[in-house]
């Protein structure tokens, strides 16, 4: 009987093993609004899309016709049914560009708007939904009250498919002049690493940049607190937003800047990969 089991089990573990393709590389996505999508994707955003390029929902929207935990290819919106363009959609885009034709991407985006980075902290992330105002709190329930929890939970089942590369970030907003926003993102950074068995030197975390000065970025000063991150985790690289077009409220990018936004995470973690 032990050896039936033993047998079984180690048949699973195959099986799971060939399940997983290694060339499927997986990026994790978490932000504020700017990462969730604010700018209208436009016609060509949604043409000519790569079907090596995947999103996983996370969350169900019949508006798409898709279903939380499945794969789809990477048309947008990639966060929820009714969010815009990200830096996701093009940094996916630009990837695979670059990488071999047996290689594929894809992008789980678990973001909110106008959080501060509390609201990914497992420990405190009641308490902070707690105190916010009704219209924070309508938009967590798109994640059952709890985004970090949904973001692990969508990782694992992406984890059964390919394998996690990359961390993408952008937030800081709401959280400009805070001096500790590192370290509170180190601590949701590693909160991951440890959920999802992740090695810290293989997943790097890419930062982007708020609206910047040329473009009268209302936030402008938490570039310097971001430009700080890699201090305090070392796997950890910053992408610049001077240059990527600003819209008139001086906080989001339009559709241009969130292209131009996406092509350099692509260009910072190809730098990162040693890929010329």
């Amino acid at each position: 009987m032990k050896i039936k089991t033993l047998i079984l089990l180690f048949s699973l573990l195959c099986f799971s093993a060939l399940a997983q393709d290694k060339n499927f590389h997986i990026f994790l996505c978490l932000g504020q609004s700017n990462m969730e999508g604010n700018a209208r994707f436009e016609a060509e955003d949604t043409l000519n899309i790569d079907a090596r390029f995947k999103v996983l929902a996370a969350v169900d929207c019949a508006d798409t016709g898709r279903q939380k935990g499945n794969w789809y290819t990477a048309k947008p919106p990639l966060c929820r049914c009714n969010t815009g363009l990200t830096p996701a959609d093009y940094f996916g885009r630009t990837l695979l560009t670059r990488l071999p034709q047996h290689a594929s991407v894809g992008i789980i985006n678990v973001s909110i708007g106008g959080c501060k980075i509390e609201l990914f902290d497992k420990d405190n992330c009641q308490s902070y939904i707690a105190s916010s105002p009704d219209w924070l709190k309508n938009m967590v329930k798109s994640y059952d009250d709890n985004p970090y929890a949904r973001l692990v939970e969508m990782a694992k089942i992406a984890q059964k498919s390919g394998v996690i590369k990359g961390i993408l970030l952008h937030r800081g907003e709401s959280n400009t002049g805070d001096k500790e926003w590192p370290a509170k993102v180190k601590k949701v950074y590693d909160n991951l690493m440890k959920d999802l068995n992740l090695d810290p030197t293989k997943v790097p975390l890419l930062a982007g940049e708020v609206v910047n000065t040329d473009q009268n970025g209302a936030c402008a000063s938490m570039n310097a607190i971001i430009a700080t991150l890699p201090q305090t985790i070392p796997n950890s690289y910053i992408v610049p937003s001077m240059g990527c077009e600003g819209v008139a409220d001086r906080l989001h990018f339009s559709a241009a800047g969130y292209r131009e936004l996406g092509k350099r995470y692509a260009a910072q973690l190809l730098t990162v990969w040693g890929v010329q």
